[in-house]
């Protein structure tokens, strides 16, 4: 078996970064650990191999949304379906481990929404017949401008439609390589503001349904379109919106 990380690296960003996406995080190094242990313990550092204590590190701002993640319907919105929207920490793991399939969607560009029609051609491109609980990931190559200043603006996003289209399949997660699953916040912000309709902006976040996706995937391309296990447990944070997760796929025999 052949273990494929999905998941970006947790790293501290540049202090200029967006407040609302920064990442930060404090390393304390061995020196550090040997004196706190004389500190706290009144251990000498030679009671160490080498006089080197332990090494730590502390990560003092991190968003749930702000590295690879699983979104909760609570995210959404704060009733889904006329009942009280699950968080994080309430849904069911089985929804997080399951056959996995990847759609080639690196045709599509920014302003051009995959819709219902592309998920059925992709489909039909590989040969595969969709089941429920199956994890659906959108390839869209925008996992190359991960960490760059526009990359929260790159990426075709999913309908709506389509988005319904997979949760009436019995899909219950679904994921994109891209910054969101909806089309990019700008582009919806400029469409509603146009029209001034409600149903517009977030459209496919909002479409009143319970299901989670995963945001911020990487290397999509490294997988086959199907015959893998994607195992993505999102941490188990109280009450929480999302939770960072490590998405790996398992490929057999590969």
């Amino acid at each position: 078996m052949k273990v494929i990380d999905l998941s970006a690296t947790i790293r501290s960003m540049p202090k200029e970064s967006a407040a609302f996406d920064a990442v930060h995080i404090e390393y304390f190094n061995h020196a550090h650990g040997a004196a706190q242990a004389s500190a706290l313990l009144n251990a000498p550092a030679s009671a160490f191999r080498n006089e080197e204590g332990w090494a730590t590190e502390e990560i003092t701002k991190l968003g749930t949304h702000s590295s690879t993640h699983v979104d909760a319907p609570w995210h959404y919105n704060s009733a889904i379906e006329g009942k009280p929207a699950a968080t994080i920490d309430q849904l069911p793991l089985e929804w997080f481990f399951s056959d996995g399939v990847v759609l080639d969607m690196t045709h599509k560009s920014r302003g051009n929404p995959i819709d219902v029609a592309d998920i059925e051609k992709g489909f039909s491109d590989i040969g595969y017949a969709l089941k429920p609980f199956d994890i659906v990931l959108m390839r869209t190559g925008c996992d190359q401008h991960y960490g760059a200043p526009d990359y929260i603006f790159q990426g075709p996003g999913v309908t709506a439609e389509a988005t319904v289209w997979l949760i009436d399949r019995g899909i219950r997660v679904m994921g994109i390589d891209a910054w969101g699953w909806d089309e990019p916040l700008d582009l919806q912000a400029a469409r509603a503001t146009e029209k001034g309709e409600k149903g517009i902006f977030w459209a496919a976040h909002q479409v009143d349904r319970a299901y989670s996706h995963i945001e911020r995937l990487v290397n999509l391309s490294a997988l086959p379109s199907h015959g893998f296990k994607v195992a993505c447990f999102p941490l188990k944070i109280e009450g929480a919106s999302a939770g960072p997760a490590r998405v790996v796929a398992m490929v057999e025999g590969a």
